[in-house]
């Protein structure tokens, strides 16, 4: 709120009201204890174990969700089967680099590994997270390759899941790593020049 002169009785001279304490600046940093808190998404854990057994539970239910098939028949199946097996293929490829693109920063948990360092390069310089993205992707192939809609279903809920912890991840890459917020400018989360 800004202070506004008020006007004086009749008679009497104004006086201007006395300047208000400046604020200190507010600083980028997070306070001490709440490091990588950039975002609403909950930790799930010091480490977010709890993110790693929610894709697990999920992992399951994608797996299973294959045995509902086929939603289809001919001629989508055998189309359908060809186009999965390719992107089946495609994804495993695709987290494939990013697993081994990350070497020692790989963990199984979504905070970095302590005295790690940011990985831009190879399939990194393509998307933020080919894991991610590859598993998507297979889990795609693999709803098309069982001709099951309930596992594309799951392949959909499982790219809404890694979209939201990619989200709680990146809150703590921030922290951890100063060149992030400029590498997560430049390039795509999940989709090459998409997204």
């Amino acid at each position: 709120m800004r202070d506004v002169p008020t006007s004086a009785p009749t008679g009497t001279p104004s006086t201007p009201a006395a300047p208000r304490a400046a604020r200190p600046p507010r600083t980028s940093s997070p306070a001490p204890g709440r490091e990588g808190r950039g975002t609403r998404l909950p930790d799930l854990g010091p480490r977010g174990e709890g993110w790693v057994a929610i894709q697990g539970l999920l992992f399951v239910v994608a797996a299973l969700a294959g045995s509902l098939g086929p939603s289809w028949g001919a001629p989508w199946l055998l189309a359908g089967r060809v186009a999965g097996v390719a992107l089946v293929g495609a994804g495993v490829i695709v987290g494939a680099l990013g697993l081994a693109g990350l070497r020692e920063n790989l963990t199984a948990v979504p905070r970095p590994v302590a005295g790690g360092h940011l990985v831009d390069g190879g399939v990194y310089g393509i998307v933020r997270h080919p894991i991610y993205a590859g598993i998507i992707v297979a889990a795609a192939g693999w709803g098309l390759a069982t001709a099951s809609l309930a596992a594309l279903g799951a392949a959909l809920v499982l790219g809404l899941f890694f979209d939201l912890k990619s989200r709680r991840e990146e809150a703590w890459l921030v922290a951890a790593y100063p060149g992030y917020a400029a590498y997560r400018r430049r390039v795509r989360k999940l989709v090459p020049l998409v997204y």
